[in-house]
């Protein structure tokens, strides 16, 4: 697999890639001597965190749909235009079911671009009108896309949505190389409609981005980005956000490829254990956080859900949600793990230690 990095259009899976089969991405991920590092597992049992157990859950994230109008070099989701799987209302309702009879109170939603599933506006009012504090990862192009997307700055802030928006970084040279050609300008347009409607002014519409390394190396100081994102975005286009959040590439799906082909994944995971950081093991998101995939499987976390390790517990479908019964589990774990509990540590809120 190794060879020349060609720019790809298309998913691992529409193209039939190898890497498109979740036991060819395992395998390999499992294979820890040929690279010389440790099981992921021993590191956990030296400091203490084996088995790795859930805590109290607070977040329940929902991938609602592997369709997006991009195609990110890094995308662990392998999503793209050509990504039919969407969450059907009946599994969405389960869900909202599922909710009402827990104390959860964050849902996150993802995919894809969540906002391409056509029953996306209508979950929103439910999960509003249950009291529910929403996050939508937003790739912000999305807004831009069609006319029927214009109105999403507007919709989010009467939800009181948070918009947590992926910028890989505030020029367009590096932004358009890891997510498309012309991706940089709409997402500083899509960032100016968010400003204008309050977003990352007014403190109840919080605007947040996220970063991820364009390469194979892991990211800089969480607070060092988000003060130069801030001056950079600042001066040059007038933009405001609240927080900016830096998250580990993990080795999974399209970024495993890039690894894979440029010939960095041995390198790269002996980075991220090298790194391995107790305290940012400690903290990871599988262990506040229950991750719902599109057919409503459950997982301890999206990474998880991509490589298709469904929770160990005899709960495995949001039909038959039981908090407690689900935090009594054991999470799983394989050597991607290592890509969040590395430096600083990496969730869907960025740094963790």
């Amino acid at each position: 697999m190794a060879g020349e990095i060609k720019e790809k259009k298309t998913s691992l899976k529409y193209r039939a890639h190898e890497l498109s089969s979740v036991d060819v991405q395992k395998r390999i991920l499992s294979d820890s001597e040929s690279i010389g590092i440790s099981p992921f597992a021993k590191s956990l049992k030296t400091a203490g965190l084996f088995p790795l157990s859930p805590l109290h859950t607070e977040i329940f994230q929902v991938n609602v749909g592997k369709m997006c109008n991009q195609v990110c070099k890094h995308c662990h989701v392998d999503a793209g235009p050509d990504r039919k799987e969407i969450m059907s209302k009946e599994t969405m309702q389960q869900c909202l079911d599922a909710l009402r009879n827990s104390k959860i109170r964050k849902v996150d939603l993802t995919g894809g671009a969540p906002e391409m599933n056509p029953e996306f506006r209508w979950f929103v009012e439910e999960l509003s009108a249950l009291g529910m504090h929403i996050m939508v990862r937003c790739n912000l192009t999305i807004i831009l896309a069609h006319p029927k997307y214009h109105d999403l700055p507007e919709f989010f802030k009467k939800h009181k949505v948070e918009v947590i928006s992926s910028l890989p970084y505030f020029a367009a040279r590096r932004t358009d190389a890891q997510r498309g050609e012309g991706v940089f300008e709409k997402s500083i347009e899509a960032l100016k409609m968010l400003n204008a409607v309050g977003y990352g002014i007014d403190p109840e519409l919080q605007l947040n981005l996220v970063y991820n390394p364009s390469g194979a190396f892991l990211p800089g100081s969480q607070a060092d980005l988000e003060f130069e994102f801030k001056t950079k975005l600042g001066e040059g286009w007038g933009i405001e956000f609240n927080q900016l959040y830096a998250i580990t590439n993990l080795p999974v799906s399209r970024f495993l490829e890039y690894l894979v082909v440029s010939e960095n994944y041995a390198d790269y995971m002996q980075q991220l254990a090298v790194a391995f950081n107790p305290t940012a093991a400690a903290g990871v998101m599988c262990r506040n956080t229950i991750s719902v995939g599109w057919d409503g499987y459950l997982y301890d976390c999206d990474f998880n859900q991509m490589l298709e390790m469904k929770v160990a517990s005899k709960i495995q479908h949001v039909s038959e949600f039981n908090t407690e019964a689900l935090e009594s589990r054991m999470i799983l774990i394989n050597q991607h793990c290592y890509g969040c509990t590395a430096g600083a540590g990496s969730s869907c809120g960025g740094a963790v230690a």
